[in-house]
């Protein structure tokens, strides 16, 4: 008789909370209920979330993905624009082509928008902590006429940044950072423009925060690290950073199970799992199913917050369907 060989015990340390955030999540079902409304095609400029999976399977439903709104056939059929939020320039574009579409940006980004306005207004110019050619970025560099924002995306940029007015600065940063940058970054800023104004509350959304506070309090406990996430996602990218510098050397971003290198994960007795903000718990289950292939797996959640934040959907998806 075979008999199976004794698979090594392993502990998962399951980090909460993790993966779909309450803006990723208005944004799928911006999307769906859409789809369900008027029927497909329904066309998004941009991937919605930055999360392979998703964007195929809403693919797979009738959803139709563009980079720009050229792309689009003249007709009925809505846009969306993603949660990452867009330039003032495009819905214009829309309103201009008569286009019916639904706004899909995540309210904290829509928060740092009416920042970035309000200081304009105020006469400030605007330092933006970020990271260049995001979604993100460039939508919030778009609220406003072309020199009044300025990218900083390292210690180094804030060590040398030359505003136009130093007497008169703000700052504001894209959602999806790593705590710790930011922190840095900000340090300097304030040392060398000391009158520069901060935004009124942290515009680092909550799950980018208590997601990396998971990861921190996991990470010196574990061999290796998975997140899990898109290589094109700002906040999945900023969890694997936050692993290595916890303690976790073996830190890896994968988008699927089979993405695993099992040789560079190497002998594990402990390994931790989380998900960025775009990514789906089936995803999470899958690797999970991937390492109990190979081990006796005992999984334990580590929870360092509880997330009860919710948004509304546009008013035109809240209204009753026409009949």
């Amino acid at each position: 008789m075979i008999t199976e060989p004794t698979k090594l015990p392993l502990t998962v340390h399951l980090c909460a909370p993790r993966g779909f955030c309450a803006g990723v999540d208005r944004a799928i079902q911006i999307v769906e209920i859409a789809l369900d409304r008027y029927g497909p095609p329904v066309y998004v400029r941009h991937e919605i979330v930055h999360n392979r999976y998703v964007v195929e399977e809403l693919k797979r439903k009738g959803a139709v993905f563009v980079e720009e709104l050229d792309e689009i056939p003249a007709g009925e059929k809505p846009v969306v624009f993603s949660a990452h939020g867009v330039p003032k320039s495009v819905p214009a574009d829309a309103a201009r082509r008569e286009m019916f579409f639904l706004d899909a940006t995540c309210p904290l980004v829509s928060k740092v928008h009416r920042e970035a306005e309000i200081h304009f207004k105020r006469g400030r110019h605007i330092l933006l902590v970020g990271h260049a050619g995001h979604p993100e970025v460039i939508g919030t560099m778009g609220q406003l006429p072309e020199g009044a924002v300025t990218l900083v995306e390292t210690e180094a940029d804030a060590e040398t940044v030359l505003p136009p007015d130093t007497d008169n600065l703000a700052w504001i940063t894209q959602t999806t950072l790593s705590v710790d940058d930011t922190r840095a970054i900000v340090a300097v800023l304030t040392r060398r423009f000391p009158r520069i104004v901060a935004p009124h509350k942290d515009d680092i959304c909550y799950a980018t925060t208590n997601r990396q506070d998971a990861v921190r309090a996991v990470a010196p406990r574990v061999d290796a690290m998975i997140v899990v996430g898109a290589p094109n996602s700002s906040n999945s990218q900023r969890l694997r950073e936050v692993a290595s510098r916890a303690g976790c050397e073996r830190a890896f971003l994968i988008q699927r199970a089979a993405d695993i290198d099992w040789e560079a994960v190497g002998t594990v007795s402990a390994v931790g799992i989380t998900a960025g903000a775009s990514a789906p718990e089936i995803l999470v289950e899958e690797v999970i199913d991937a390492f109990a292939a190979r081990y006796a797996v005992t999984v334990e959640t580590v929870r360092t917050a509880d997330e009860t934040v919710s948004f509304n959907l546009p008013r035109e998806l809240r209204l009753p369907a026409a009949q």
